[in-house]
């Protein structure tokens, strides 16, 4: 006999082997499966009656909920509830649901949905004329291009067709899989850019870039007509910072040409009950706005929008809580690099952040980001490549122990 060994599980894929490993009896691996992990939700301003409804059918599937002291004896007209349940608890839970007051009918549905998302990978892909994007096989590093005087990292570094040509083939070379081309400073404190100046300062750029570089081109804006005449030019990919709530013509001008997009959390009042739950929120209701203008839902990504109307300290609670938006079913594009919460961590200044920005992006890996938006393109592009062959050693000949 040998151990007890703890086993660190990555997910269902790596538990679903060892139980192969072992010689489980194939018809119940999928029942096996459903009580290998315990995933906490949790729901926000339930009415207590609700809360105590939900507490008694989590305890009778075999699970848990944790309510507010208060519940029991309805003293507290609202709790938050956190539900501690396996997968198949869950299922349990929203067939019980169906007939409940108190919004639980409600909620039954939107668990439903949502734990249909946990544990499964998002694997999309983008196909163009000329070139595809896989997204989920692996995790994409999109290099950051800046053809603007002014932005908080590199401004002014490639504001000349010829300096950013250089630079965009260099970071090709250096294992970029996406560039990302952007025109107009989004820094706090930048000035606004005219329509007429943007334009005049990506257009020339992705012009060029589009006839020699073997990779998608995505343009950075929150601008419906620069994203036409760049769609127009042949852009792969809108990356659209103002998450179409900047300029009500976006999604329609993105969905008419069937263009993936990347929708961005940046809100133009940040008035937060609640962080997490609230940036997931505005996302769902920019992920409605393009859907509803016509786009494939498979064609949009999602951006937390690290550091946009968020201080230091609430990006850093977005880093922690990355898991949650796996809630919205979307690949998931983390843009952290040279922000302002790494230099209120680290005490640096913008040009000397690349330990804090590698070390968010290693979080955001492990945390099963899809892409990640970096200055530093060659230092990101190798850990990646070190932290993926590590969590997938073993896996060409199935050992996992």
């Amino acid at each position: 006999m040998q151990g007890p060994y703890l086993l660190d599980l990555q997910g269902k894929e790596d538990a679903e082997k060892v139980f192969y490993e072992i010689g489980c009896d194939p018809v119940g691996v999928q029942l096996m499966l459903n009580k290998a992990q315990i995933y906490p939700l949790i729901v926000k301003d339930v009415k207590s009656p609700g809360a105590n409804a939900l507490k008694q059918h989590m305890l009778s599937l075999g699970g848990d909920a944790v309510v507010g002291r208060g519940v029991i004896n309805n003293s507290q007209p609202t709790s938050d509830v956190l539900l501690l349940g396996t997968l198949k608890q869950y299922k349990g839970l929203t067939e019980k649901l169906v007939y409940q007051p108190w919004g639980l009918k409600e909620l039954g549905k939107k668990i439903k949905a949502l734990t249909a998302q946990l544990g499964k990978k998002t694997r999309v892909e983008w196909n163009w004329a000329d070139r595809s994007l896989t997204l989920g096989e692996r995790t994409l590093v999109m290099g950051i291009l800046n053809v603007t005087p002014d932005s908080f990292s590199d401004g002014a570094k490639y504001n000349t067709l010829d300096l950013a040509r250089k630079q965009a083939i260099k970071m090709v070379e250096e294992g970029a899989d996406i560039i990302d081309v952007g025109g107009e400073s989004t820094r706090p404190g930048s000035r606004p850019v005219s329509l007429e100046e943007e334009l005049n300062r990506v257009l020339p750029v992705l012009e060029v870039l589009l006839k020699e570089l073997p990779v998608p081109i995505s343009l950075d804006t929150y601008k419906s007509e620069v994203a036409r005449h760049a769609l127009f030019l042949g852009v792969h990919i809108i990356n659209d910072v103002g998450g179409g709530k900047k300029d009500p013509h976006m999604a329609q001008v993105v969905a008419e040409k069937n263009a993936p997009v990347i929708v961005m959390h940046n809100p133009a009042e940040p008035n937060y009950r609640s962080l997490v739950p609230d940036i997931i929120e505005d996302l769902k209701e920019s992920i409605q706005l393009y859907e509803q203008a016509g786009l494939p839902p498979e064609k949009i990504m999602v951006d937390p929008g690290i550091g946009f109307g968020k201080n230091a300290q609430q990006s850093l609670v977005v880093m922690r809580h990355l898991l949650s938006f796996q809630s919205l079913g979307k690949p998931l594009l983390l843009g952290a690099s040279r922000k302002s919460f790494i230099g209120a961590v680290l005490d640096t200044p913008v040009n000397d952040r690349l330990e804090g920005s590698l070390a968010a992006v290693a979080w955001g890996v492990m945390k099963g980001v899809q892409a990640v938006r970096v200055h530093d393109v060659k230092e990101t592009v190798r850990l990646v490549r070190m932290l993926e062959a590590m969590s997938s050693a073993g896996e060409s000949d199935g050992t996992i122990r």
